[in-house]
């Protein structure tokens, strides 16, 4: 177990889904390195009159919160959105503490989430290739080793260093420009399984505001590698409709692994080309047109008619 001083501080974002919350911070609560690190909650404020209620619900939640070493609440007067909430929070925090530990209130995490991110940001923190942790996997593909190292980024529950989001570049327009440049736009897809340039252009047109495309551009760019999982260490419990980014159908489902994660510092510190081929084939399978065209049907014959 790493020192007390080293732990890092958990920073959670949260807006109008009580129950995602309590559920989230009990989670982290089965994580015995819960009492010993700082806990820094951001409550976004009310976008519309009817999520007043519900965020006000949050924050009385909030208010009750112990178990960590500290809580610190920042309760925004006004809707700061989920982008913003995120780059500021990351920007200050990591700037303050050196390293982060990022939550969004729609997760569940492990029993060891808090140890192997910790061990993770610890045995990498001299590493400038490795800038991300990510502790999710969706693709449940028995190939993928324990952990390893993949030039890609996810969002649900991830850490970095102040040293690697000195990267972040928040220029849709300016990623955009130099992926096209620099043709890179086929690789950063996975070979054109999945459409994260879409993603990216639809940013820069004000058709979402993702920070997450940014950050992965941005380190993508930098040729800056994720230490990623092949045993997840958290769940995304919000594709139930209760979000903003609701859909998914089940694709992006995974398995919590309630065991500790072997950690072993990996040697050369270059992409693993397997893991990257085994993205390629769950976003080929599940991105292809059939496979849209299936899901589809089966949510018009469920009555869902949404887009």
């Amino acid at each position: 177990m790493i020192q007390k001083k080293e732990y890092a501080p958990i920073l959670l974002f949260t807006y109008n889904r009580p129950t995602h919350t309590r559920r989230l911070i009990e989670s982290l609560r089965t994580n015995a390195e819960a009492a010993e690190s700082p806990l820094v909650v951001y409550s976004d404020a009310a976008r519309e009159a009817a999520d007043e209620a519900s965020v006000a619900e949050v924050r009385r939640y909030l208010h009750t919160l112990d178990g960590f070493a500290s809580v610190a609440l920042i309760e925004r007067s006004e809707n700061w959105g989920l982008a913003r909430n995120v780059i500021d929070g990351v920007t200050t925090q990591v700037n303050r503490y050196g390293r982060v530990i990022v939550l969004e209130d729609d997760l569940v995490v492990a029993p060891y989430f808090l140890r192997f991110m910790n061990e993770a940001l610890e045995m990498y923190a001299d590493e400038p290739r490795v800038g991300h942790i990510q502790a999710c996997d969706f693709t449940q593909d028995p190939s993928l080793p324990p952990t390893f190292l993949i030039k890609w980024t996810g969002s649900w529950g991830w850490a970095t260093w102040a040293r690697a989001w000195q990267h972040f570049n928040p220029d849709g327009a300016a990623l955009l420009r130099r992926l096209e440049e620099e043709k890179l736009t086929h690789t950063f897809d996975f070979g054109g399984t999945y459409r994260f340039t879409r993603m990216l252009r639809r940013q820069v047109q004000g058709k979402n505001n993702s920070w997450a495309i940014r950050w992965n551009a941005s380190l993508f760019l930098a040729d800056i590698l994720s230490l990623n999982v092949g045993r997840s260490l958290v769940q995304n419990t919000g594709f139930d409709g209760s979000g903003t980014h609701c859909g998914g159908g089940g694709l992006y489902d995974s398995r919590l692994w309630t065991r500790p994660l072997p950690l072993v510092r990996i040697k050369p510190i270059e992409e693993n080309r397997e893991a990257r081929r085994c993205f390629a084939r769950y976003y080929h399978r599940t991105n292809c047109f059939w496979a849209k065209a299936v899901r589809r049907i089966k949510r018009t014959l469920r009555g869902d008619f949404g887009a």
